[in-house]
């Protein structure tokens, strides 16, 4: 029989819970430690058993009580991620990864459209602000025929067929 530790450190940036662990958990960083213990024939993968201990903060209640959480990673994974997502829209998330995307820059350059054209869009308020985009210097009669021939197109075209669709 084999033990693999290992031991991180992670940081919320904000209060979280984890299920089945009815205490709100303050922000702040947490020592995580990795235990993986093998079966002793080593052959049978569902037989290997992982654990996660999170190391709590003291409470004030009790400050020399020192206290230990054990907690599925993915549940420790699924923490962070709302921690990372928390106070922000999904919408800005999706649009950071999508601005980071290289092809998604590509057809921007080809297209004119700029990085905070595109966040001022999603930021839901409203019309675009001309002075973001290349396509500033084009007069309003142009804009709005540019836009109702992309209108157009879209509603003749349908969706697009996704990969391995026809």
């Amino acid at each position: 029989m084999e033990d693999l530790t290992s031991k991180t450190v992670a940081v919320f940036s904000r209060p979280f819970t984890v299920p089945g662990f009815a205490e709100t958990l303050p922000a702040g960083e947490y020592e995580i430690e990795t235990e993986l213990v093998s079966p002793p024939d080593r052959q049978d993968p569902a037989a290997w058993k992982a654990s996660v201990l999170v190391k709590l903060h003291p409470r004030i209640s009790h400050p020399g009580l020192a206290r230990t959480l054990t907690v599925s990673l993915a549940d420790l994974d699924q923490a962070r991620a709302k921690d990372k997502l928390t106070g922000r829209e999904l919408s800005d998330f999706f649009l950071e990864e999508m601005l980071a995307d290289p092809m998604v820059q590509l057809v921007m350059k080809a297209d004119g459209v700029s990085a905070a054209h595109l966040r001022h869009l999603y930021s839901g308020s409203g019309a675009p602000n001309p002075n973001l985009n290349a396509s500033a210097s084009k007069t309003p009669t142009q804009r709005k025929r540019e836009e109702e021939s992309i209108l157009a197109v879209e509603r003749t075209a349908g969706p697009c067929p996704g990969p391995g669709r026809t």
